[in-house]
């Protein structure tokens, strides 16, 4: 007798679920207190109506925030989190349109500071 035919479904289901969490685990995230972080930031350029839409991507060598001004456009801000750079330059990074890198560090706070002089100098 065959075990998966006497399964329960709501069982092969989960193990589904553990198979996918697990292939998950070598990506790189943000963490619980970078992403608030990150989305406080994203709420009060939204507030402004400087900002309109945001995309997360979870790779294996680095996690990506990157924010648009509108859903169909490329991303005005990429906020990116590296951690083969942890000892060097520093793992995040603020990186414009056009790919220039505005500001990298070791924290998350300091990094971000870039985009939050912006609103205030205009």
């Amino acid at each position: 007798m065959n075990l998966s035919e006497d399964a329960d479904p709501s069982e092969q289901r989960a193990v589904a679920r553990v198979a996918a969490a697990n292939s998950q685990g070598n990506r790189v995230t943000f963490n619980r207190l970078e992403l608030h972080r990150i989305l406080n930031l994203y709420g009060r350029m939204v507030a402004d109506g400087e900002w309109r839409d945001y995309a997360i991507d979870f790779l294996k060598d680095r996690a990506v925030f990157s924010v648009y001004r509108r859903a169909s456009e490329v991303p005005i801000y990429r906020i990116e989190k590296d951690p083969r750079l942890a000892r060097k330059q520093g793992m995040y990074s603020v990186i414009s349109a056009t790919g220039l890198i505005l500001r990298r560090g070791h924290e998350l706070e300091r990094v971000l500071l870039v985009i939050d002089r912006k609103l205030a100098v205009v």
